[in-house]
Order: structure tokens, then sequence, then C-alpha cells
């Protein structure tokens, strides 16, 4: 049952082979984000150009996906165009348990090379095949997906197709995709418009259906059927951490307009019904249906300061189908209405405003116009093109997603030593911060991001949903030991720290340092209103937790593992 091969896609050649993996490789990085990026470190070269033939695009599972409980998941790893370093970018839905189940004894599809015209990947029975596919350009998500019925696809829409440089590779006609960093632009440069997945998802185990019923009865299983990470607008706002009009405010008097009871209200009925998927909130856009998400209704609802929920389903629907990250969207669209504000613009481009939010989206998904040209290589990129200050805040180049850190000094640790950017998934300690505001030194904060980054990035390895990851490492290990994988709670510690420390040799290649651990000028700007009023990002303070924390990682002063460090977890193989 344990994968033990990858499948080599040379787009270039119009080859598939099957490749066994190293041994060594398999005990040390298990699958999905470890082994991934283990070949992404070994077969492309430093400074590879993200959008160029050499760099490589895997579709990874893990020995637990589609057969643990929860979501299936599947990860999409490459080197991000919009960063320049590591991007480990995940979806559910059917297409990752089909994806695992057609996969057969493999972990990985690795991707090389490029094609003049669209092409898609089928894979089944553990092999693959290209298939030319010039009837398919310019199709959104939607539209790609209709055209395999009997299949699951992941395809990029026209933002892939563009270039644009956080395109999303969307799976199940956009319902779920692997969102932030720009992956689908990798995917869409190459030449590769959908991998179909033809097989039936994963058996379950019998040991594991059991873990199936546990899970549905748990807490955590709870939440998530009820409300996805809907629920985060509500504390976001409660706590005065709610990223509003393009994060000039803490809090939105609209929260309640694009929260979780509004989601109920709008609700036409759960998500796709089928046994590989579990239900979750579907809701009008406009166009048909989209799965609400709590990113959406914070950057394209508070972030734009729109209140109206069916106006902000609408924008995320559009966002699925063209294929572009609702965080980086919503982002792009606040950038330029502060931009227009200050007068930087010759065009009005306005908070509160759905139709015109709608409008800009568009152009940047097809870079139709010098202004979605611009934004659709990121803010930082458009703010340095367009000759004024970053206004909207980013790390590594990417915005900053749900939480705003001047509420909460360990988001602002854990944005700023994210291995991909900004991002509120690979640490999210804002909820026990919150608990705990006024007992928590900075050195608790540090190891509660140094452990949930571990943590983590030990369930993308499985790859296993992240609600389910929040069971206990002993239940992780038993769910691996009911899969043929041995397994125990302290292995998987070591398999999360490994992981870190593996990426972190990925950008240190790629030449971040510690002046990319850092938060930009605007979140040392106070909070002007709301429970955090006043807060600020104190650099003092700041530099003196990135410090703590790169002493607690075993790295030295600029962000590199020392080699005591790459010999206690058996990675000084990688850097040779």
């Amino acid at each position: 049952m344990v994968g033990d091969h990858v499948l080599r896609v040379r787009l270039g050649e119009g080859t598939v082979s099957r490749e066994e993996i190293p041994p060594e490789w398999r005990r040390r990085y298990v699958g999905g984000k470890a082994l991934a990026a283990r070949y992404l470190l070994a077969d492309t070269e430093a400074g590879v150009d993200p959008l160029g033939p050499e760099n490589l695009l895997a579709f990874a599972v893990g020995p637990l996906t589609g057969r643990a409980p929860g979501e299936p998941r599947f990860a999409v790893v490459t080197k991000s165009p919009l960063t320049d370093a590591f991007l480990d970018s995940y979806a559910g839905g059917d297409f990752a348990a089909r994806l695992a189940g057609s996969l057969d004894d493999c972990l990985l599809v690795l991707v090389e090379g490029e094609r003049d015209e669209p092409g898609v990947l089928v894979v089944e029975d553990g092999t693959a095949r290209i298939e030319d596919a010039p009837e398919l350009a310019g199709m959104d998500a939607a539209e790609t997906d209709a055209q395999y019925p009997e299949a699951a696809v992941a395809c990029v829409g026209p933002a892939g197709e563009h270039g644009v440089q956080f395109a999303t590779v969307a799976t199940d006609g956009g319902d779920h995709h692997a969102g932030r960093g720009g992956a689908g632009t990798v995917m869409g440069a190459k030449g590769l418009k959908a991998v179909v997945a033809r097989g039936d998802a994963p058996e379950t185990p019998p040991e594991l259906e059991a873990a199936d019923e546990e899970f549905a009865d748990a807490e955590v299983g709870r939440w998530q059927a009820a409300s996805e990470t809907l629920e985060s607008v509500d504390f976001a706002d409660e706590v005065g951490a709610l990223p509003t009009r393009g994060w000039q405010s803490g809090t939105f008097d609209g929260a309640d307009g694009v929260g979780i009871e509004a989601v109920r209200e709008a609700s036409v009925g759960r998500e796709r019904p089928g046994e590989a998927v579990p239900g979750g909130f579907r809701v009008p856009d406009g166009d048909g249906e989209t799965v609400p998400r709590g990113a959406a209704s914070i950057t394209l609802g508070a972030g734009l300061g729109i209140s109206d929920f069916d106006a902000v389903a609408e924008l995320g629907g559009l966002c699925d189908r063209l294929g572009v990250d609702v965080i980086s969207a919503g982002s792009a669209v606040a950038f330029a209405a502060r931009a227009s504000e200050r007068g930087a613009l010759d065009r009005d481009i306005d908070f509160g405003d759905p139709e015109g939010a709608r409008r800009l989206i568009r152009e940047v998904a097809t870079r139709e116009t010098d202004l979605g040209d611009a934004l659709a290589d990121g803010v930082v990129a458009a703010a340095d093109r367009l000759g004024f200050d970053q206004l909207i805040p980013a790390v590594k180049a990417m915005e900053l997603p749900t939480y705003d850190p001047r509420a909460a000094p360990a988001m602002a640790l854990a944005y700023a030593t994210s291995d991909r950017g900004a991002c509120h998934r690979r640490a999210r300690p804002i909820e026990e911060a919150a608990v705990a505001a006024e007992s928590w030194s900075d050195a608790d904060r540090v190891r509660a991001v140094v452990s949930e980054q571990n943590a983590r990035s030990a369930r993308w390895c499985l790859v296993a949903d992240d609600f389910a990851g929040e069971a206990a490492p002993e239940q992780g290990a038993r769910w691996l030991r009911a899969v043929g994988v041995e397994a125990t709670a302290e292995s998987l510690a070591d398999l999360g720290e490994r992981a870190w420390n593996l990426t972190r040799l990925f950008n240190v290649r790629e030449g971040h340092d510690r002046n990319d651990d850092a938060l930009p000028e605007a979140m040392t700007v106070p909070l002007p209103d709301g429970p955090a009023e006043g807060a600020a990002i104190d650099r003092e303070r700041f530099d003196a937790m990135l410090e703590a924390y790169y002493d607690a990682r075993g790295w030295d002063s600029e962000g590199v593992p020392t080699e005591s460090t790459l010999e206690r977890l058996e990675l000084t193989e990688a850097t040779q």
C-alpha cells in the first residue's frame, strides 16, 4: 500500500516514465511536501526561472491521501514565480482522492519542460499519457472540468494562461484551489492546461474506517462540517485583527454581513456529496454556485469594504472560474483603491464598489489593461512599476492574508518566517494567543510558531486534511501504521522539523536570507481603532523574537540551518 515510485513527465519530449523513489528518501520524507521538496532541490539548479522549462512542477500525494479522515488533499510543489521561493499549495475535493487512486503505487507526478500548445496529462492505473488539447485554450475552470464528466480535473483558468503571477490550480470545476503563490502560473507556462485523474478514490483500510467515524464526532470534525474557515471572519473582527479597507483598520462594521451567519442564510445546500468529499456550504454566485471561503469574505469583503455577502460570493466565484487566488486578487483591488484615493492613478477605484472590483479582477486575469497587467505581477511588483508606496503589506512578495499581525505578535512571527511567504496556514497561533494574551511571553510565541510549523509540515507530508491533522500525533502515527508506514509520534515530530528545514535549504539556495524574514513598514503604523487600537509592530521587539526563533530552530544569525542541525535531521545529503 505504501507508494514507492514517481511518474516523470517530460512535456518537451512527450514522454512519461516511472522511477523508483530512493529508499532513504522514502524513509526520511514519506511523501507530500517533504518528498516533493527533495526532488525540487535535486532536479533544479540554483536560480532556476520559475516560468522556464527547467523548473519542476510536482503533483504530490501522501500515504494518507484519500484514506485518512477529513477531506482528501493533494499538493502542488514548485518554485514560485511570485516569491522566487519554495511553494507548496494544497487543494481538496474529489480530484485529490481520485488522483491518489489513479497513481497506484506512485506518490508524485514530476512535470518538466514545456509545450507549445495546450495539453492535458491523463493519469490512471499508475501511469500517465500526454494528450493535445488546443480546444481547451481560453476555457475557465468550470468549462474545462465539464469536458471530462467521467473524470476528476485539476486545471488552470485564463489567469494561468496569461501568466498572472498568482494563478491557481483549480479542481472540481473551481470548487477548490491550490491557491497561493502561482502554481497555476507555472502550470500555464508549461502549456499544461489540465491534469485528468480517471481512477477511483483509494480504498480505506478497515482500521481507518473507524477513525473516520471518530473524526466526524470530534469537535474539530463538527467545526469543519459546520463552517469550514468562515468563522475566522467573526473571530478576527472580535479581536481587532480583521484587515479592512486595504489594511487601514482592524475591524469592519459590515462583518456580520459576510461572516458565518450570512453564509448559513445564503447556503443552497452542501458541497458535492460524493464519498470522497465531506459536506460543506455552497452558495449562489451569480453564474451558478460556489464554495464560500473565509479568505474570500475577508479579502474580497472586509478588505474591499464590501458588506453584501451576495456580492462577495459573486467576486469569489469569478476568481474561482478565472483561476486567481482570492487573497492576492483582493489585495490587488485594495492596492488600486488606496492608490486611487491618493490620486496616484488616473482612474477611480473605490472601496465598497463590487462592480468596479469585478471589472478590475477580470482585467488582472487577462492582463487586458495597463493597470490589470501591472497588478497581475502582484502588489510589490505593481508598486515598483507604478512608482509609489507598496500600500498593501507583503512578505517575500506574497500579500498578507487573513489576520492583521499588529493585533497579534505571534502572527507577525508566523508570517515573517513562513517558507512560502506571508501565510496563515503555516502557523496560526492567533487563536491560542487571544486566549492567553495577558500571560503569553515572546518566548511562548516563538515556541508556538515553531511547534505549529513543524506539526503542519508533518501532516502535509502525509498528505492529510488540515483539520484532521489537529488530531494528536499518536493518532496520526496509528493512521500511518494502518496503511503500512512505520511511524510513531516522535518520528512524525522529526518529519515535520525535517520538512521545514528542507524547504529552508531550498530558499537559502535561491538567495533568501534574514532580510526576507521581515514585515513591511506598513505594519509599524498603529491600528487606528477597534480592540487592538494603537497596536503596531515594534521593530526591536520583533528582531529579538526572530533571533530567538532562529536559535530555537538551530539556525545561525542569518537563518541558515547549522551543520549540527542538518546532521541531527539527516539532511546533510540534501546539501551535496
